[in-house]
């Protein structure tokens, strides 16, 4: 998986424009976690993913950040959700001005997820009681993809503590705020540090870096940048101050 640097700061930083200036339009019942958003958008955008498929109750911040991230890459975001919310995820979508980058998907996620193979990356909001079995339907790209659980309670496990039969599985759980998982296959080295096998990283084995970095603080916003020449992983906490509280130049 070949990062790239400019495309997760492009999608980074319309993420942030976008829903800076469509604050009605971005409130959802499953609003994520503060900074969860860009973080989501440019890690999409970084690892040039093309096909990407979000499964949620409805179009969130989550998706305009998948969606600029779609744009970044020339791919397409598949929008899995209700019937009901529709017309209303729609709106959201056509105002930030993303239309084209998103395609919707309306019925049974479970029935709509085995018309996609090799995605590049997916995000799962797991607060529907089936969102493991949304999970072991997704089909991803063997040689590189990511899969995003998000809005995991206590001791529920994403991707990364069911996949079997596969290598260079590596997971992540809380990198900013909580209740989020990302599980990466494939040669991703340089992004997620150590390399983890089989389940992932819930043992023992859990990069202590990466423990670290999953504390956060209401007052700080996190920033994730990988070093293009050495692929070295850097994901750090910014504190909220009148002189640091401003829109990064780079990642």
């Amino acid at each position: 998986m070949e990062w790239s640097a400019t495309s997760a700061t492009n999608a980074y930083l319309d993420t942030l424009h976008l829903c800076g200036d469509q604050k009605r339009a971005c409130e959802s019942s499953t609003r994520p976690e503060p900074g969860s958003t860009e973080f989501i958008s440019a890690l999409a955008a970084g690892t040039r993913s093309k096909l990407i498929v979000e499964v949620t109750p409805s179009a969130s911040q989550s998706t305009i950040g998948l969606a600029a991230a779609a744009r970044q890459t020339g791919g397409k975001l598949v929008c899995i959700l209700p019937e009901p919310v529709l017309g209303e995820s729609e709106k959201v979508i056509q105002d930030s001005g993303l239309k084209d980058m998103v395609e919707f998907k309306t019925g049974d996620p479970s029935e709509i997820l085995l018309s996609y193979e090799n995605i590049d990356f997916s995000l799962v909001d797991c607060k529907n009681d089936d969102y493991t079995r949304f999970l072991k339907l997704l089909d991803v790209n063997p040689n590189s993809s990511v899969v995003v659980a998000n809005n995991l309670v206590g001791a529920q496990e994403g991707l990364g503590g069911h996949i079997k039969g596969m290598k260079e599985v590596r997971s992540m759980k809380n990198p900013i705020g909580k209740g989020m998982e990302i599980t990466m296959i494939g040669k991703t080295d340089g992004l997620m540090g150590k390399r983890y096998r089989g389940r992932g990283s819930h043992g023992a084995e859990r990069n202590e870096a990466h423990r670290l970095a999953s504390k956060r603080s209401r007052s700080s916003r996190w920033v994730f940048k990988v070093d293009e020449e050495s692929g070295e992983e850097h994901i750090f906490r910014v504190l909220k101050t009148p002189l640091t509280d401003r829109v990064p130049k780079s990642l």
